[in-house]
Formats: C-alpha cells, sequence, structure tokens
C-alpha cells in the first residue's frame, strides 16, 4: 500500500466510514466513494466548462460552436472523465495485494468503457465535420460521406481490436498479427466496402458524380438525382419518386450518363424534326414571293440581293430561313449556344426538317412546354408556304375518300 493510500484508508478508519480489520464490506464503502466523488466532479465540470462554452457559443457568430453544442461534443467527451478517475482511484477501494482479481476485472471495465466512450466522441466529431464541409460550396458536391464512413469503419475496427485484446490479455499488435492470416477471409467478407471504398476514390478524383446531379443508368433502372454518396451505395431519386440503389463500383466498371454538364451550360438541346411531304416543295412564284415579303422575320431574306442573280428560290428553303429567324426572335431560345435548322435524308416518309437550338430555360417542365409551344407554331404556319406535313393514311382518310365517291 502506497503512503497516499495509507492515509486514506486511515482517515476513513478515524471518521469511522470503515473498521481497522479491512473487509469486503469496507472496499465496497470506499468504492461508493469514489463514485460518489468522481460523479460529482463530473457534474461540477458540466456545469462549470460546459455551461460556460455555451454562453460563449451563444456570444460568437461563429456556427462551428454553436453546432458543437447543438450535436453534443462535448457532453460525449466528458463521459470519459469518471472513467478514468474511477480507473485512478480504484486501487484505494482495492488493493492489488489483498484483491487482486477484483482489481483486474474492474480496471478491465473501466478501460473498456473508455474506449467504447472514446468512439462515440470520435465518431460523432466525424460526423460534425463531414455537416461542416458540407456546407461548404467547394466540398458540397464531393462525396465525403464515404470517406467518412471508411474512418469511423477504421476507428471501430481498431476499439474492437483494443477491446478483445484487453479481454483475453494479449497485445494489440498480436491481434492484428494473427488477423494476416485471416487477410483472404476478411476481403471476402468487406468485399463490397473496399470496392466501394476505391469506387469512391475514383469518383470523387475524376469528378465522376456529385450529390445532386441528375444520372441516367439504364441497366439498374436509374433516371433522376443523386441524393445520396455512400461507403456501399448510391441513392437516385427517380423522376417517379422510386429510390434506386447502385453500388459504387457500378457506376466506375459500367457507363452512366451524367447530365450536370447541361445544367450547368447556358442551355438545354432541343433536338426534333418534322417529316415534309415532298411532293408540296416547288419553286416560288412571283405572287408567293410577294406573299413572302409580308412576313416581317424574311423581308430581308426575300428581298436579298443573291437572288437577284437568277437563283430561283423553293417553298421549302423560304421556310427554312423563316424558321431560323423564328426561332432566333424567341427570348427563350439561347443566343450563345448553336441554332439552325437543317435537312435530313430523304425517306419514304418525306423530308426531315430538323430544328436544332438550345433552351435557356433548363427546368424540365418549362423546358417542355417551350419546346411544345415551338412545334405548335411550326405545324400552325406550314401551309401558309404552301407545305404539307408527312402523314400516313388513316382509316379516317379512307373513310372521307370512299364518302366523296360518287354514287355510281
Amino acid at each position: 500500500m502506497s503512503k497516499i493510500q495509507e492515509w486514506v484508508y486511515n482517515l476513513l478508519v478515524q471518521i469511522g466510514l470503515i473498521s481497522e480489520n479491512s473487509s469486503y464490506l469496507d472496499n465496497i464503502v470506499i468504492l461508493l466513494l469514489i463514485i460518489a466523488v468522481t460523479v460529482g466532479i463530473d457534474y461540477s465540470c458540466r456545469y462549470i466548462f460546459l455551461g460556460m462554452f455555451k454562453r460563449l457559443a451563444r456570444k460568437t457568430k461563429n456556427q462551428l460552436d454553436d453546432l458543437i453544442v447543438d450535436r453534443k461534443i462535448i457532453n460525449k467527451m466528458m463521459h470519459m472523465i469518471p472513467a478514468i478517475l474511477i480507473y485512478i482511484l480504484l486501487p484505494f477501494a482495492f488493493s492489488a495485494e489483498e484483491t487482486p482479481k477484483i482489481l483486474i476485472v474492474l480496471q478491465k471495465l473501466c478501460q473498456i468503457y473508455i474506449i467504447a466512450v472514446s468512439l462515440r466522441f470520435i465518431n460523432a466529431s466525424l460526423n460534425l465535420i463531414h455537416e461542416i464541409y458540407n456546407k461548404k460550396d467547394s466540398f458540397k458536391n464531393k462525396p465525403l460521406k464515404g470517406f467518412i464512413q471508411i474512418l469511423q469503419v477504421t476507428v471501430f475496427f481498431i476499439g474492437v481490436i483494443l477491446i478483445i485484446s484487453i479481454l483475453i490479455n494479449k497485445s494489440p499488435v498480436s491481434l492484428l498479427a494473427g488477423l494476416g492470416a485471416s487477410a483472404a477471409i476478411l476481403m471476402l467478407v468487406f468485399k463490397d466496402t473496399i470496392l466501394g471504398f476505391v469506387a469512391g476514390i475514383q469518383l470523387s478524383a475524376n469528378d465522376m458524380l456529385r450529390a445532386g446531379d441528375w444520372i441516367t443508368m439504364s441497366k439498374y433502372g436509374a433516371d433522376g438525382t443523386v441524393i445520396e454518396v455512400t461507403l456501399n451505395a448510391v441513392k437516385v431519386r427517380n423522376f417517379d419518386n422510386t429510390i434506386t440503389t447502385i453500388p459504387p463500383y457500378a457506376l466506375v466498371s459500367d457507363a452512366f450518363q451524367n447530365w450536370r454538364g447541361m445544367s450547368e451550360s447556358p442551355g438545354r438541346r432541343i433536338k426534333r424534326s418534322i417529316n415534309i411531304d415532298m411532293n408540296s416543295v416547288h419553286f416560288c412564284t412571283p405572287e408567293m414571293l410577294e406573299k413572302f415579303r409580308k412576313i416581317s422575320l424574311i423581308t430581308d431574306y426575300i428581298d436579298s440581293p443573291i437572288w437577284v442573280n437568277g437563283r430561283r428560290q423553293t417553298n421549302l428553303g423560304v421556310f427554312r430561313a423563316y424558321l431560323v429567324r423564328y426561332l432566333r426572335s424567341l427570348p427563350e431560345v439561347s443566343k450563345e449556344l448553336v441554332c439552325m435548322v437543317r435537312h435530313l435524308q430523304p425517306t419514304d416518309t418525306g423530308i426531315p426538317i430538323e430544328l436544332y437550338c438550345f433552351s435557356s430555360n433548363k427546368v424540365w417542365v418549362e423546358y417542355e412546354g417551350i419546346q411544345a409551344d415551338i412545334f405548335d407554331h411550326v405545324l400552325a404556319v406550314i401551309p401558309e408556304f404552301g407545305l404539307r406535313v408527312f402523314q400516313n393514311v388513316s382509316g379516317a382518310d379512307l373513310r372521307n375518300i370512299i364518302i366523296k365517291q360518287p354514287c355510281r
């Protein structure tokens, strides 16, 4: 027994809390006193230091201290204080000479509790780091959660090794060396985790995927917005509000389409064609040119000196010129990107005339409305140029032909 232990023991005897002849009852009394003292110190620390930190956090404009208070990081750290104090003071209750087994068991329980509380504190701190960096613009769309999860798994793995080493009285290094022989089994068990970790590094390093990206991956039925990138899964909210889960390594090994480039560009592409009946295409007559000249969008085109040289205009050519000017006149069509109207290869369903431009508004519903308005106008204006849209004969067309035939 050390001098301090002897002094404490004599003091307790003088007070009358324990007898001169040491017994298990005396040991329990001392243990209860130790617990009472540590609990008192714990509450004092919480009241003084934690209260002081909370008052300081309210006065500062920094959000970090507010998050520390809200997530109770300091509370989790302070849970270690009682366990450490009890571990240090246990020899006062149970002597190593008299009750070595009880002392060893209680100290092991304290060590395990300290490790468990430390793991909880580290886990909460890592979650706080993820929350802080996720709010920064430079890190907001990075798959940080996967890296945080890897660190959490590593920390918990080390913690479990330490706890096992305490229980079986072996060095953690020897346990890790023994696990090296079981590496093949561990790799099989944690295969998805390892692949997910490697895939997460590749996705992040190459900036292939971010939370908030719209991706399409037909193999997994994914067509929507990435809502979460974790160690083992990438969650995609589809446009029908279903959730598709994709393994991260599948995004590296297979092909997927990321629409981020479209979202970040000045416009969203409109690429659609209409089929013109080839029998309705012909040269313009003077009367037709006079009629077209009254359309303000193509007046300059009709009066252009190029046509004075004898080149004859067609109603389809004038119609294409009108469409180009019409698209460029729309405020919804981007002026920075390509805008053109072109011929495609003629087929047995007519001549495809393709409108190729970009909508400045990239919101899906509004984009579809702009595209529909454009083609509503195009279909309505086609007859003004003496053209017809090609359409296969329907049953109604055949009935009209039969009805119009005179009876014989």
